[in-house]
């Protein structure tokens, strides 16, 4: 019997890192190669209607073993790794029972140490998957794509009753191209739970709304010796633009439902400069002001600048809070939390400073919480996992699935 271990191990072990700006869907071929093993393990599991689309998504069907009528739910995970850190030959360590203190990784050049990671305080006692210190683990979200494997292996067996049950592998979710191509009229769910969370009982269903902003600043070049009257400078434009900013408003002073501005590149001579900012707000009035804000700021900036030197900003929203969509289907909501409670885990509901496929879907018209994995520290080598949350997380997905089909 394979167990949730073996699945994830074998997981990861696939190089799926997803690679920005590529043109196709897919970004990259590993997460073709993941996809089809899927493929096949769903069909080996008995599941029904498995397809591979062009865009690398897999979908099956786990059929109703009862009579009455059920609502159709979806379970979704996506299948690639995050660009920021290379996902080549990761090599996972398994630490059992951990004691507390230091995890040396790999050789010992790298250290997953509780003085900068306090949550380690909290799993003494827990199996912990670590990386080696070269890569990072997958955990984001290959935990996802085991639970629901083996969530779908215990409920295949037919011992719990359960309604149909659709399942979803998604690429390119780091890339923010994970739904592009997702056909929710062709999954058939009511609703869906992304399972792409982190700590044990943790539940969202509201995330940032995110815009991404291009400032392009054209200034003026001469011999700087003769500059006086005539020289432009784009950098130091660039600098008064930043400097207008608040300086509390940044991700490093903020947390909870506060929204910031994020500078993430900033590129440039005296000719020409260029800004890279992302822009969060849970609030939508909120987050409408602080894309205005930045307009002003370069008004203000390049006002009296001779006609062929400018500040243009380019604004391109990326996904809005799923709250809005999620709200108005509390059952989904509801299920989650008494299937929570139901197999001894405290729910622990917060905001997602960030966003996942499921804000897409719900915008699309799958209403799409999402729920914990037992994987922390994404998108680095320090990224670990707990054996023991991956396990509770299983249980939970069969609890929802058990529940569900309990309604009417």
């Amino acid at each position: 019997m394979t167990t949730l271990l073996d699945r994830f191990l074998h997981y990861v072990s696939f190089d799926t890192q997803s690679r920005p700006h590529a043109r196709q869907v897919p970004s990259t071929d590993g997460q073709w190669q993941l996809a089809r093993v899927l493929y096949d393990e769903l069909i080996a599991l008995g599941l029904e209607e498995v397809t591979l689309s062009e865009h690398c998504c897999v979908m099956a069907t786990l059929p109703a073993n009862i009579d009455r009528q059920a609502p159709v739910i979806g379970f979704i995970s996506h299948i690639d790794t995050s660009p920021d850190f290379s996902g080549k030959h990761v090599s996972p360590q398994i630490v059992e029972n951990y004691r507390g203190g230091d995890i040396a990784l790999g050789i010992g050049e790298e250290i997953l140490s509780p003085v900068m990671f306090p949550v380690l305080h909290q799993l003494t006692g827990h199996t912990l998957i670590t990386t080696d210190g070269k890569t990072l683990l997958g955990a984001d979200d290959k935990a996802g794509v085991a639970e629901i494997m083996t969530a779908l292996a215990r409920l295949a067996q037919g011992d719990i009753p359960h309604g149909k049950i659709r399942v979803a592998f998604t690429p390119d979710e780091e890339v923010g191209r994970g739904t592009e191509h997702f056909d929710v009229e062709a999954f058939g769910a009511e609703w869906a739970y992304t399972v792409d969370g982190s700590g044990l009982g943790e539940f969202q269903f509201e995330n940032f709304n995110a815009a991404s902003v291009t400032v392009k600043i054209v200034g003026n070049n001469v011999h700087p010796g003769t500059a006086k009257g005539v020289m432009v400078n784009a950098l130091d434009l660039a600098m008064r633009f930043h400097a207008e900013i608040p300086a509390t408003e940044k991700p490093q002073f903020t947390s909870g439902y506060e929204g910031f501005y994020h500078l993430n590149n900033i590129k440039g001579s005296v000719e020409r400069a260029e800004l890279s900012y992302i822009v969060r707000d849970f609030d939508r009035d909120s987050f409408e002001a602080r894309k205005q804000k930045l307009i002003d700021i370069a008004r203000r900036v390049g006002k009296g600048l001779n006609p062929d030197c400018y500040i243009d900003v380019t604004i391109e929203d990326s996904y809005y809070n799923m709250r809005e969509i999620v709200e108005a289907h509390p059952h989904s909501i509801e299920l989650a939390l008494q299937a929570m409670r139901s197999c001894g885990v405290e729910p622990d509901v917060k905001p997602i400073r960030g966003g996942t496929d499921g804000a897409w879907l719900s915008f699309k018209g799958l209403p799409c919480p999402n729920i914990f994995t037992g994987g922390y520290n994404y998108h680095g080598k320090h990224e670990f996992a707990s054996l023991n949350i991956m396990e509770k997380t299983v249980e939970v997905l069969v609890g929802i699935a058990r529940l569900a089909a309990e309604k009417k």
